[in-house]
């Protein structure tokens, strides 16, 4: 595939729609398919088994249409009442009854949850037992990818399904220069890139939940009292950092609505969109323009990810997702290709000891900081105030700088992973 091709496919692949935080709902979408498999509910025993990098983001986050947290509680609903038909939005539609039902499976502890023995980030294994029958089902490299399925021992499905958008597919696009994608984008079709506008009307939708009332920590919500008092300014920064943390706390709730994520995780999603949007709002950008520097916020977030990882010990909301949110923002305003650059410079010198310690309310603080940090290194970048070369982990591209991070990510940051969940199995 060519590059423009490249870039059309990751999106349609990576921007998608997603009910609550996608570890669990990961677990619930591997147990909704265990089940369908079976044929069955009436279940003996349930044996999920996931990596650590799952279980530490699905510790602490709510699970929607519900007031409980965790992966225990997310895999008796994916049982009781999923549809893996909905993929990320396997928890659409569930209700007190599906709760009940839930709790019954839970309270007869019929419910297993062991943290596998693997290097992969993203891995689940369900294995479900019913008086005749059995099923077992993996995801792996991806939330919704399904990479074995059986019943009764027999292999249906076996290597990489149809819905995982395998990068093995799209080679150019991660050896291409930052502005190599972006003039890619520049000289798209509108007509491809119009999807993207409805993940704005997603996004927004949710952060004004989250501004309406308190939920989750209510960052957002505090932030929006404060501007209404004159505690702080009604402008770019703060607007970005209200309405990308009101939506956060929206989510990290567990409120029953969808948003449009980014490279398999929610957050990313918000990240990466709800700076642009109130750039939009504020400055009047039409359409075209506007799903334009979506594209280019998208597919940054993807090209960093590739290199830190889908999950990791970094926080992907802060040096990915906002990081393309920055190069977006300063396209925005007009930045040159060496500009832009260096607001992904600006970001990753900023932003990249952010740690990931799970998903849970507080990540509401950490998306405002990206949003505002975003804001800012566009701003500093079109003025030409760039880290130099040779400055910690910068070098003299922001595709070497990346390359820096992920080295960062994956070498440097395991014993640091290891170490977090540790300490958050110690307060569980």
């Amino acid at each position: 595939m060519c590059l423009k091709e490249e870039i059309k496919y990751i999106l349609k692949n990576e921007v998608v729609p997603a009910m609550g935080c996608t570890e669990p709902v990961a677990v619930a979408l591997a147990c909704a398919k265990a089940r369908e498999v079976l044929g069955s509910t009436d279940i003996d025993r349930l044996q999920v088994i996931v990596s650590p990098n799952i279980y530490k983001n699905g510790l602490g986050v709510g699970i929607p249409n519900t007031s409980e947290i965790g992966l225990k509680i997310a895999a008796a609903l994916g049982i009781v009442a999923g549809n893996s038909e909905k993929s990320l939005r396997v928890l659409e539609g569930i209700n007190s009854h599906h709760l009940a039902l839930a709790h019954e499976l839970l309270n007869n502890n019929k419910v297993e949850l062991f943290i596998g023995d693997t290097e992969e980030k993203i891995y689940i294994e369900v294995k479900l037992q019913s008086k005749n029958h059995s099923s077992r089902v993996i995801i792996k490299n991806k939330h919704n990818c399904f990479t074995l399925i059986e019943k009764d021992n027999l292999v249906l499905l076996e290597g990489i399904s149809q819905n995982e958008g395998n990068d093995k597919n799209i080679e150019v696009i991660y050896k291409s220069k930052i502005r190599d994608i972006i003039k890619a984008v520049e000289t798209m079709d509108s007509v491809d890139l119009n999807f993207l506008i409805a993940g704005i009307d997603m996004n927004e939708s949710i952060a004004l939940e989250g501004l309406d009332k308190k939920l989750g920590l209510g960052v957002g919500y505090s932030i929006k009292k404060s501007m209404k008092k004159g505690i702080i300014a009604d402008d770019l920064t703060n607007n970005c950092m209200m309405m990308t943390a009101a939506a956060a706390d929206a989510r990290m709730s567990g409120i029953s609505m969808n948003v449009m994520s980014s490279n398999g995780s929610g957050n990313n999603g918000l990240t990466a969109i709800l700076p642009l949007a109130v750039y939009r709002r504020m400055f009047k950008v039409e359409d075209e323009r506007i799903a334009k520097a979506l594209a280019i916020s998208h597919t940054i977030n993807c090209y960093i990810k590739k290199q830190i990882g889908r999950l990791s010990a970094l926080c992907g909301c802060g040096v990915a997702a906002a990081t393309g949110a920055s190069a977006a923002i300063a396209w925005l305003m007009g930045a040159s290709y060496e500009q832009i650059d260096g607001a992904i410079k600006n970001m990753i010198g900023n932003l990249s000891g952010m740690i990931c310690d799970g998903a849970k309310g507080s990540c509401a603080l950490k998306v405002s900081t990206a949003a505002s940090a975003a804001v800012q290194s566009a701003i500093l970048a079109i003025n030409d105030s760039i880290i130099p070369s040779g400055t910690g982990i910068i070098a003299v591209s922001a595709e070497e700088t990346i390359m820096n991070l992920g080295t960062l990510s994956k070498e440097g940051m395991n014993i640091t992973d290891k170490v977090i969940l540790d300490i958050m199995k110690k307060m569980a």
